[in-house]
This record gives C-alpha cells, structure tokens and sequence, in this order.
C-alpha cells in the first residue's frame, strides 16, 4: 500500500489515496501504522476517497483506531494532495467531511504548488446538546469541571467535532498530559472533547495547547484553533478577524466572519515523505 506522510503545523498524518488503494479495515490500520516505534508514526490515518458531491472525501481516525468528524489540519493536507497531485486541477477544493463539505480555497507558487490554503469551516455549533456537553447553559461559557488538583472554567464549542475551552496563565509550562487525559474522558462529554488550554496575549494574539480526544497532545489542532477563537470572542478576549494563534507546530490565522457567521482558518500544509506500507 502506497502511502504519503503530511503535516499542518506539525500535526501530522499518514494519507492513503482511496482513488487508487482499497483499505478494507481502517480502523486497526491507523493503530498499527500511528506507531512511532513500531510504524510509520503520526497522529493519525486520513483517506482520501471519492466522492460523489465534493471533489472528494476525506475519512480521519486517530492513532487508537476512532474516527473523528473532521480535522483542519487534516483537510489543508487533503486540499494540497488532490491540488498537487493531480486528482483536482483546481485553486477551489471541495472536500466531504463527516462534518459536511469544507471549501478550501488555494494559494499557489509560480511552480502552482500549494503553499497556503483557506478553509470555510462554517459556522460553530454553540448548542450544548449537539457539541454535545451536558450542560443547560446555552452557548456553555461557565462549565467547571475539575481534573486531578485543581478546576477549570470551560466554555464549550463544536466546529464538528466537540471542544472544550480554558483560558490559563503561562500556557508554555503547563502540565497539558495531566490535565488534559482526564478532561477528555469527563462525564460532562458524551462524546468525549478536545481540550484546548489557552493563553491569551493581545485581541489578535492567542497560545494555545491542544489535548486531542482519541491521540493526546499533538503540535497543532485546526478545529481546536477555530473552537478557541470563537471562546475567545465570546467571552471577550479577542476580535473576530485575523486573530494569529500560536501553537507549538506554527501559526494559524483565523476569523470568525460577522456577515455569514462561518470560521475561516488560514494555514500551510506541508508533504513530509512517499512511502509504502508492506504488513
């Protein structure tokens, strides 16, 4: 099985091109294949497949075999092979997600190489029962929940996929595998969350950390980026437009559009390496 390794921001995945290969059990393939002693090593699996309402389809599981809704980091990488390498000749992508079709719109060199890429992530879901969270707040900006010695204050979005949100101090030296494990897994997520553990710097300015539900810790989180962008705004910590939020693989550029109520991320995607999976 052929296989091509990409990242965005250091959040990095193995994509199989479903145009051409047949996986007949992705699930335990992204187990075996996330490994980083034992397999390729990544955060995950992503298949890139057709589709018959985008130019194709993309399926995303985590390096423990679950599936995930979408992932913005994931779809940029999508949005580059199907430019780059051939399957759409195009600088407008559509691309068919569990979380409906995302439009990315492309950034070429003078080689028309995809260098940037802008994702119409539509509108956050602020609803408590289809994040889902169990909470009767609507949208939930005061959910505390306490992990481990000491609580924190969350305030609940969906780009897709469920987010949780707290605004922290020295975000660099915090202890986001000890916190963020048991978040993950509280009773308040049915669906289990990604933990976004956020610093805020100026109105356009965020860090941020990201506990991933089903992988742990990773570099970079598309969807988590746009979640803490529209907590930011709601609960009046940053602006809606062009807030650059640093996390530890890079910076992405996100606005939360006033006009059509969308979340538009900004961000590179990046080829790592070819190669070919024999177990």
């Amino acid at each position: 099985m052929k296989f091509t390794k990409m990242h965005g921001c250091g959040n990095d995945y193995v994509y199989v091109n479903c145009f051409e290969e047949i996986i007949e059990n992705p699930s335990e393939l992204a187990k075996a294949i996330s490994d980083r002693h034992f397999g390729v090593g990544s955060d995950g699996l992503i298949l890139i497949m057709p589709s018959d309402v985008a130019d194709c389809r993309m399926r995303m599981f985590n390096w423990d075999g679950s599936e995930s809704e979408m992932c913005g980091n994931g779809v940029r990488c999508v949005g580059k092979y199907v430019h780059d390498r051939g399957i759409a000749d195009k600088d407008v992508i559509t691309v068919e997600t569990l979380a409906g079709i995302k439009i990315l719109k492309l950034t070429l060199n003078d080689k028309k190489e995809t260098i940037l890429l802008e994702v119409d992530m539509g509108e956050p879901i602020l609803s408590a029962s289809e994040i889902p969270v169990v909470s009767e707040e609507n949208p939930v900006k005061n959910l505390v929940l306490k992990s481990c010695d000491r609580e924190f204050v969350f305030t609940c979005v969906s780009m897709g996929n469920p987010h949780a949100i707290t605004f922290i101090d020295d975000v660099d030296n915090f202890d986001v595998d000890k916190y963020g494990s048991v978040l993950e897994c509280d009773k308040h997520f049915p669906k289990r969350a990604n933990i976004e553990f956020v610093e805020v710097i100026d109105k356009n300015h965020l860090k941020m950390r990201v506990w991933e539900r089903g992988t742990g810790e990773t570099l970079a989180c598309g969807t988590g980026t746009c979640a803490t962008v529209v907590a930011s705004v709601l609960n009046g910590k940053s602006d809606r437009n062009d807030v650059d939020v640093k996390l530890l693989g890079g910076n992405l550029s996100i606005t939360w559009n006033e006009k059509d109520g969308h979340v538009y991320m900004t961000g590179p995607a990046e080829f790592s390496f070819d190669g070919v999976w024999n177990k």
